[in-house]
């Protein structure tokens, strides 16, 4: 694999990048520290990391957490006019730490559990330059909806190759994420092909410490990572996937697009906690 020190990606334009879906608390076990998150949260305050302006679709409780939540996106400067507050508990997620790598225990999902876009919330996303969403996010059902403002769908699928959620959201997603741990190639490349096939422009699938394999339906195309010291996995994937659409934005090819992941995500594992 390309070592990702070859390329250094520059943004030139400003993009305006709408998440929607789920957040959560990380609550880590062994430290008692809590820390914001959740998929399209993440994305969003990476992306203004890099410079570009991000909004926050979706709801939390009325809670101690769902106001840490608030406040931390307000900090980062996250549009937050369209997340909502709901009677209940905000979601958490309980983590421990094993050699760096952060292991998922139990998922308290609280008021994210009838979390529905309104009409407003869809018109609003809509006037973003890019839609990012994920499994867990609970909108499969209005991707529909949503690709008819005509702005590029990124969706993260997590490590769920087989949800049901797949084949609801596959044919109006643009940009598919996936993660495996499996070093069987051949069999990876053969499902990738299969999800390809589903409507998306491209399948990209993060690798952990191998790196990351593209398929656009003509090539795959593979990339490694950034030597780094890795202090906690957190938030990794979510990095690399802003990077990614960032560059993607920019017109960067495919290859420069995984750079700027990979570049990205190990900032991110760096520090504890997702940011």
């Amino acid at each position: 694999m390309k070592s990702t020190r070859e390329v250094r990606v520059v943004e030139k334009n400003k993009y305006k990048i709408a998440t929607i879906g789920d957040n959560c608390i990380d609550y880590y076990v062994q430290t008692q520290e809590a820390f914001p998150g959740g998929n399209p949260v993440n994305v969003a305050v990476y992306a203004k990391r890099l410079g570009h302006d991000a909004a926050y679709i979706g709801v939390v409780g009325d809670d101690e957490n769902g106001q840490i939540i608030r406040k931390a996106l307000k900090q980062k400067n996250v549009d937050i006019s369209h997340l909502h507050v709901s009677s209940g508990s905000t979601a958490i997620t309980e983590v421990t730490m094993e050699n760096g790598n952060r292991v998922l225990g139990d998922y308290h999902e609280g008021v994210l559990e009838q979390f529905k876009l309104t009409a407003a919330d869809k018109e609003f996303a809509g006037t973003h330059d890019l839609i990012v969403s994920g499994i867990w996010g609970k909108i499969e059902h209005e991707l529909e909806a949503l690709s008819t403002y005509g702005k590029p769908i990124a969706f993260d699928f997590a490590d769920k190759m087989n949800h049901p959620v797949v084949q609801m959201a596959l044919p109006y997603v643009d940009y598919a994420f996936f993660a495996s741990e499996t070093r069987n190639e051949q069999e990876l490349k053969k499902t990738m092909k299969q999800l390809y096939a589903q409507g998306p422009k491209v399948i990209i699938v993060t690798l952990g410490e191998r790196g990351s394999i593209a398929y656009d339906g003509t090539a795959f195309i593979t990339y490694g990572i950034e030597p780094c010291e890795v202090v906690d996995t957190m938030g990794a994937g979510d990095s690399y996937i802003a990077g990614f659409l960032i560059a993607m934005l920019s017109g960067l090819s495919l290859e420069h697009c995984m750079a700027a992941g990979a570049q990205n995500s190990s900032v991110t594992i760096a520090y504890n906690g997702a940011w």
